[in-house]
């Protein structure tokens, strides 16, 4: 992973952690879904972005989440280094193959328009 992916995986997490510190999921949902757009192309970091947010939608009390990361924490550990959709957040209300829009701040550090598929590295 370059240094500018780093970084931005890098702030993303700590944003998610002080978020958590102060009770603040719904931010930190936010910025832990931005941070598996950073890694998602790597299977044991993409499959901790999933428990993360399991643990988060645990906190938030929020079943669709819970429910729908424990189905991605095995299709994460399964598919990381075959195929993922580009910008996809990881969120339980995004169809899984579905490729997003990455946000103008994160696109470009991998090349990555925001649009068809990546293949695992």
């Amino acid at each position: 992973m370059n240094r500018r992916a780093r970084t931005a995986f890098e702030t993303e997490r700590s944003a998610t952690a002080a978020a958590k510190r102060t009770d603040r999921f719904d931010r930190a949902f936010v910025h832990r879904e931005r941070a598996h757009i950073r890694r998602q192309r790597r299977a044991w970091p993409h499959v901790g972005s999933h428990v993360d947010m399991l643990r988060i939608g645990w906190k938030r009390r929020d079943r669709r989440e819970t429910a729908g990361h424990c189905r991605r924490i095995v299709a994460a550990a399964l598919l990381s280094r075959l195929r993922v959709p580009l910008g996809d957040t990881g969120g339980a209300d995004v169809p899984p193959p579905r490729p997003m829009p990455i946000p103008d701040d994160l696109a470009g550090i991998h090349g990555e328009v925001g649009s068809g598929h990546a293949r695992g590295r």
